[in-house]
């Protein structure tokens, strides 16, 4: 009787006295790392699996992880086999039961694997994630989360060893970092900007006095104040993006109030499930309806606060500014030709974003000035959360940075 005990490569199988090897086909998935947190990866079913799903039985493969276990019944197929008698010749006589077998449907998706793996690469195992959408389809090429596992190993039958490794890990390399919400930090300082902007509040030359580097709206806020980077003294919306101040946009938050600010944020997605086949909760502008202080709407502001925002979320939020104010909702199946789009801001205050952001790479002040490449016009916003248990301390930071290419020479 043949038993199996491990499942290997090829190149691996030894000539040793009493064992044997048999072929098998399971999935190989090429991007490894790269991918396996998006794709995830198949196995056997459990017997918790055959109670959920009656139609399976022992020894079948399902999806357990990512895509394989979202689109497990479009992959999976259904087996087929006949039952017949044959005589001592070996030759058909009569077919006493037979089921056809049924294939599998192939899902395509936007994904890019080029740009997927490149983008994993850039990463270098930090802890991280990078999102790459077509701000005009709304196609995802990339989504990576860093660190990552080998969903080969997974499939293969990992020991207890290396799936300890990989379970203990601090960084949580099975963590979809694409689909996890943090506080979005300063990038969000250009939502707050365009709702001020669609209802009159906030337009690039509105200048403020800012002097040094805390400001706290009255003594009714204690010991608690909003602080910044630069000590510049004169803001106007321009200077506020270059040099991402935190206290220019609290107080553009105060001066909308929460109520024209929340009908703003409303306009975009939070609180709505977007159509992807990825686990991800909606995104939050606070815990509960209202923010019921004007500390949180101040923070709110320029990202912090209750905030929740996925790196997809964010994403999809930026395609405003390459769409004349609509949003273009993100999608992962190529066979979805449909483009779905919201109108969030006006296109006036769109384009103008998007030229202030240009600023903010090409300003020698600012923020993302190492992106600068004079062949190249990027927009961009970068932002550093600090995740704050109580004033002045930082339990977390997490860094987001959206950039749009436009290529100025060359063909």
């Amino acid at each position: 009787m043949f038993v199996p005990l491990k499942i290997i490569p090829p190149k691996e199988a030894k000539n040793i006295p009493g064992i044997s090897y048999q072929d098998t086909k399971i999935r190989y998935y090429p991007l490894k790392e790269a991918a396996a947190n998006l794709i995830g990866y198949t196995g056997k079913v459990t017997k918790e699996d055959m109670e959920k799903h009656p139609e399976l039985a022992a020894g079948d493969t399902i999806g357990k992880a990512g895509l394989e276990k979202a689109f497990d019944k479009q992959l999976r197929g259904t087996n087929g086999g006949e039952i017949v008698i044959v005589d001592e010749n070996g030759e058909e006589k009569k077919t006493i039961q037979s089921v056809d077998k049924s294939d599998g449907k192939d899902v395509h998706l936007t994904i890019d694997a080029h740009i997927q793996e490149k983008a994993y690469q850039q990463l270098d195992k930090k802890a991280g994630s990078t999102v790459v959408m077509d701000p005009k389809k709304g196609g995802l090429f990339a989504l990576v989360s860093s660190p990552s596992y080998d969903p080969n190993k997974m499939v293969q039958g990992i020991s207890q060893k290396e799936y300890d490794i990989y379970a203990n890990d601090k960084n949580q390399p099975f963590i979809s970092r694409f689909a996890s919400r943090y506080a979005p930090g300063s990038t969000f300082k250009t939502i707050t900007a365009s709702i001020g902007m669609d209802a009159g509040v906030t337009y690039p030359g509105k200048q403020r006095t800012i002097h040094g580097l805390s400001w706290q709206k009255d003594k009714s806020w204690g010991g608690y104040s909003v602080t910044r980077v630069s000590d510049v003294a004169d803001v106007d919306m321009r200077k506020a993006l270059i040099y991402s101040d935190n206290i220019y946009f609290a107080r553009e938050a105060l001066e909308l109030g929460e109520t024209e600010f929340r009908t703003g944020l409303e306009k975009f997605i939070f609180g709505e499930d977007l159509d992807l086949p990825i686990a991800m909760h909606a995104a939050q502008i606070s815990n509960d309806e209202k923010f019921g202080s004007d500390i949180l709407l101040a923070d709110t502001g320029y990202g912090q606060g209750q905030l929740l925002i996925s790196p997809i979320q964010q994403a999809t939020m930026y395609s405003v500014f390459e769409n004349d104010g609509k949003m273009v909702y993100p999608k992962l199946l190529a066979d979805e030709h449909d483009v779905k789009t919201k109108q969030a801001i006006s296109k006036e205050t769109a384009n103008e974003m998007k030229r202030l952001l240009q600023e903010v790479v090409t300003d020698p002040n600012g923020t993302a000035h190492s992106l600068y490449d004079p062949d190249r016009q990027l927009a961009a916003k970068t932002g550093t959360a600090e995740l704050k248990m109580e004033q002045g301390k930082k339990a977390m930071k997490i860094v987001f940075c959206w950039h749009s290419i436009r290529k100025v020479t060359g063909s």
